[in-house]
C-alpha cells in the first residue's frame, strides 16, 4: 500500500469538528469525496477519538 500522505488526506477533512472518532472521520472525508486510498488509509487509523486534525496526521504518519 503506498504510504499515507497526511496532506492529501486533511483535503478530506476540511470542516470536520472535532473530536471526533475514527469512523466519523471516515465518514465525513468520504462525504467530501476523498478517493479509495485515502479512505484506505483512514481505515487503518487506530480506534480511539482525535481531537485535532493534527492528532490524525499524527496517526498517519505512524501507520506502517
Amino acid at each position: 500500500m503506498a504510504k499515507a500522505n497526511p496532506i492529501q488526506v486533511q483535503k478530506y477533512l476540511s470542516g470536520m469538528d472535532y473530536p471526533a472518532d475514527k469512523d466519523e472521520i471516515i465518514d465525513h472525508a468520504k462525504d467530501q469525496g476523498a478517493d479509495n486510498d485515502v479512505v484506505q488509509i483512514l481505515q487503518q487509523l487506530p480506534e480511539q477519538d482525535y481531537k485535532t486534525a493534527a492528532d490524525v496526521s499524527k496517526a498517519i504518519g505512524q501507520i506502517e
